[in-house]
């Protein structure tokens, strides 16, 4: 029977959720709560400023795959140039896979879900075997990504939410505390504030990784043209931020609210410290869960894409034995010296992380920027300066190249912003002169 390119409604709310718990990791549970306590009165403006680049930065960055009619992320810089598009595509792909990102959610669901129950605080053996069983379970789950969505979006994601809400709803029912006065970083602009926290999530990274995914998972479904695949993903992305932010409102309200009653100071403390409030002993083990179901699912979309996209490019490595590599090499980063692993993978996200938003935003004017690849070049140059300034800058405080220029917003991470912007004025220009 040939396909109507017609998805139901269903099937789209389940990739929605399956895009959901793919972005929702260790770290967009942790990030919430305290930025929530850190704000206190101020609270509701940070928290719309995180759900607006935790939240719809993420979300453009899937669609703009679907935009461009591409089926991987290549297709967001290939205006720039093809061989520009291959390095900073694996670039990201392994920055936000198998060398930093997916390793980071073994560990920290050890340390969230296993070491509480441990008597002796955790050791490098039961670190060991807890994460070759986690691993195994990515690797079984990463294997067959066309049953992601029946997977995932049917059952994991919903328990998942499960979890989240109970914790949620006894946060909103009977607050513990009350709000406090916001702490020196977010008297003056809470919302601007906000906004830097959530690109702590780097979901916009992980969002054109999961173009991928998401694109296989509709056209999967029978839409067979580029109009249909669109519009499954608007719905799609509909639902997935619909849950996002709901999920980062109520954990903001969460770490917020319970200021004034519990003495800890990070996400993770907050977290284990209204758990236990609530719940009693049985609050280790809703968090646990809550850790355990949002790590998998990051884990193994950020396996499976990074796989696909190698695939692609070197067909003669499958992809079940790229998956094997790949979760094998997060396996052993999980095991040894991850923090130090993190800390050389700062200097790399701040310097990708507005390429790549510079890339989402001008997908988006694709048709309007036409034949005029100069604006591509000249923008993403002239992001690029500053960006490897902020990288190097992260390396070492003493790297950095362009401390003679007052760049506005620079104390707001957004440094890049009017170098961008006048970039791809220069290129207009420049294009005027081109046939």
């Amino acid at each position: 029977m040939e396909s109507t390119g017609r998805i139901s409604n269903k099937e789209t709310f389940f990739i929605g959720l399956m895009l959901f718990s793919l972005f929702f990791g260790a770290g967009n549970l942790i990030f919430p709560p305290e930025l929530g306590l850190n704000a206190g009165e101020h609270a509701w403006p940070a928290i719309i400023g995180f759900l607006i680049s935790g939240v719809g930065l993420p979300i453009l960055g899937v669609l703009a795959i679907t935009y461009i009619g591409s089926s991987d992320a290549e297709g967001l810089s290939r205006r720039v140039h093809p061989k520009f598009a291959v390095a900073v595509t694996t670039l990201a792909y392994f920055t936000i896979g198998p060398l930093f990102a997916v390793p980071r959610t073994g560990t920290v669901s050890y340390e969230m879900a296993i070491v509480p129950f441990l008597t002796n605080g955790g050791s490098s053996l039961s670190l060991l075997i807890f994460t070759l069983i986690y691993f195994a379970i990515v690797y079984a789950l990463a294997l067959n990504p066309g049953k992601f969505v029946d997977r995932i979006g049917k059952i994991i994601t919903p328990f998942l939410l499960l979890v989240i809400f109970t914790l949620l709803a006894a946060a909103v029912f009977g607050p513990l505390g009350t709000y406090q006065a916001p702490t020196e970083a977010y008297t003056n602009y809470p919302l601007f504030k906000g906004i830097t926290e959530g690109y702590l999530t780097m979901d916009t990274i992980a969002s054109i990784v999961f173009g991928i995914i998401v694109v296989k998972a509709i056209e999967d479904r029978g839409a067979n043209n580029r109009m249909m695949v669109q519009k499954a993903a608007w719905k799609a992305g509909l639902v997935a931020a619909v849950c996002l932010g709901t999920v980062y409102a109520g954990l903001g309200y969460l770490g917020a609210t319970s200021a004034t009653a519990i003495s800890a100071q990070t996400g993770p403390e907050i977290l284990a410290a209204v758990s236990r409030a609530y719940f009693g002993v049985y609050g280790n083990v809703i968090l646990g869960l809550a850790i355990l179901f949002a790590c998998i699912p990051t884990a193994t979309g950020l396996i499976s894409s990074c796989a696909i996209y190698i695939n692609r490019r070197f067909p003669r490595l499958s992809y079940p034995l790229l998956v094997l590599l790949f979760t094998l090499l997060s396996l052993v980063i999980a095991n040894f010296g991850l923090e130090n692993v993190i800390s050389l993978s700062v200097p790399v996200l701040h310097f990708i992380y507005p390429i790549i938003m510079v890339l989402i935003f001008l997908a988006f004017l694709d048709k309007m920027i036409g034949e005029r690849r100069s604006i591509y070049q000249f923008a993403v140059l002239f992001t690029g300066i500053v960006s490897l300034n902020d990288g190097l800058l992260a390396a070492n405080p003493d790297w950095g190249y362009l401390g003679f220029l007052a760049l506005p917003f620079a104390e707001l991470g957004l440094a890049w912003v009017v170098p961008a912007l006048l970039g791809a004025v220069i290129g207009f220009v420049v294009s005027l002169f081109r046939k």
